[in-house]
């Protein structure tokens, strides 16, 4: 417990240590100093050109990539989810929690004031009111009083646990801005996919009508006599095959419909009348500008997020260190005090108390190095997620730059064997009309049809996506401020 020293005719000689402390006051315990990690000059990644465009259609943290697609549903669902989805908001409403943690750390450093007031009645024995001349046995008492106390943070106690809650804030704003652009990039790759899945499904349906014209063909054939059983079976299988697509193709379709209305905060099938109608995946940027992996650090919201969090622990070793030393508390009392309520604030009733508190843990100092050694571990753990979120920065980019390049020399093969295995099918019709091939032919041809024309579908909605999640990992979805849904942390 503090022992607190009254002041009365050494209060001169009080104040001056006061005024001591407060001049020598220091912050004890290590003052952050960012760490250096190496990171190479540039990326490696090799990023494909369009049409031999010699400059970058697209830039580095783009804060709203999405409009670069040019597709007025896409904008107006990511821009939705950015105002009503639920994680995001979740994460506003942390942030606003450590701004009130570190609103209340504040605090600390100026006086704490508060007023009481107390009204008591008790009756004494019979001998202690005769000890007292005049003396009743019943007896009151009444005070108000106006109580002020002040931690003088000699050796930075306070001043550390507001360094480390100014830290918590800004790495919950952080937060906030990596939600922003996971919520974005989700909601973009949610809205490709399922443009990839229509387009596959419209080349499912193109091709199943194509075969079933196909076998009502081959059927009128056998019913002239002019095929076989087994034509009639192939032909059947084939067309059985290539339908029994659509019902998956239909399913993930709505599923991926249902992601997008939760992402954009409504019921599932909210949006399956707007999404129902197909529409053509956006023309891809050609080309990305990385910018330098040094940029990159700096600019991505959950690498800030570390860093804070590391900035935060060390403060703590700080205030943890700080218990090493003699805490000093300056507290003073103001009030009055009277026999009858109609006494106070009478002349005469008037108490008043000053005093210097101090409390000293050394004799406790095993507790306190343990919480030192827990500081300082917490603290090597922050740094530890800290180079592990520069390096996690770094292969995102490396990936994304890799598989976005790859993903549109892969599509340029694919839209080559999609046209010429349409071509292929149509010449292996009139060659069938014409008598000059068999069943067998066309069937082959329509099969690697449908295979390539779903191949490269698919295909290009990865891309689309994978244009999505270099976007994302170039920190692309952080627009300068949040919907005016809760206070917006700042840049």
């Amino acid at each position: 417990m503090p022992e607190f020293l009254p002041f009365h005719a050494g209060r001169s000689a009080a104040l001056a240590v006061i005024a001591a402390l407060a001049l020598a006051g220091c912050s004890v315990g290590p003052d952050y100093q960012r760490p250096e990690v190496a990171v190479p000059e540039r990326f490696t990644g090799a990023v494909a050109e369009a049409d031999g465009a010699d400059v970058p259609l697209a830039t580095a943290g783009d804060p709203a990539f999405w409009r670069r697609f040019g597709d007025p549903m896409l904008s107006s669902l990511v821009e939705e989810a950015l105002g009503a989805n639920h994680d995001l908001r979740a994460a506003v409403a942390r942030y606003d929690e450590a701004q009130a943690l570190l609103r209340g750390a504040g605090f600390d450093r100026y006086p704490t004031v508060t007023a009481g007031a107390q009204a008591s009645t008790g009756r004494v024995s019979e001998s202690e009111a005769a000890a007292v001349p005049g003396g009743s046995r019943d007896i009151e008492t009444y005070r108000a009083t106006l109580d002020a106390s002040w931690e003088l943070d000699a050796f930075g106690r306070v001043r550390r646990a507001i360094e480390a809650r100014q830290a918590d804030a800004a790495a919950s704003a952080a937060d906030v801005a990596a939600v922003q652009v996971a919520i974005a990039g989700e909601v973009a790759r949610s809205y490709f996919l399922l443009r990839g899945l229509q387009e596959r499904l419209r080349v499912a349906r193109e091709n199943a009508a194509n075969q079933r014209e196909t076998l009502a063909l081959v059927d009128a054939r056998w019913r002239a006599g002019g095929a076989t059983d087994f034509d009639m079976a192939r032909a059947r299988a084939q067309l059985e095959a290539t339908s029994s697509r659509i019902p998956a193709l239909e399913a993930e379709v709505g599923f991926a419909m249902h992601r997008l209305a939760v992402l954009v905060g409504r019921p599932p099938d909210a949006l399956s009348a707007a999404l129902a109608e197909p529409a053509p995946l956006p023309a891809l940027p050609g080309r990305l500008d990385p910018g330098t992996p040094g940029d990159l650090l700096r600019r991505r919201p959950d690498v800030s997020a570390a860093e804070r969090r590391l900035h935060a622990a060390t403060a703590r070793i700080g205030v943890a260190t700080a218990d090493l030393f003699p805490r000093f508390t300056l507290a003073g009392l103001l009030g009055s005090a009277a026999g009858e309520f109609g006494s106070l604030f009478e002349s005469g009733s008037d108490t008043r108390l000053v005093a210097l508190g101090i409390d000293w843990s050394f004799l406790d100092a095993g507790r306190v190095k343990a919480r030192m050694a827990a500081a300082d571990a917490n603290a090597r753990e922050a740094l530890a997620r800290y180079e592990q979120a520069v390096l996690q920065a770094l292969e995102d980019t490396e990936n994304a730059l890799l598989r976005y390049a790859r993903a549109r020399s892969e599509d340029a093969h694919l839209e080559k064997a999609a046209a010429e295995s349409a071509e292929a099918a149509r010449l292996a019709r009139v060659r069938f009309d014409a008598g000059a091939a068999g069943l067998l032919e066309v069937l082959d041809a329509e099969r690697t049809r449908l295979q390539a024309q779903d191949a490269f579908a698919d295909s290009r909605a990865r891309s689309a996506i994978g244009a999505v999640e270099l976007f994302e990992a170039l920190a692309g979805g952080w627009p300068d401020s949040l919907p005016p849904m809760a206070s917006a942390p700042p840049r």
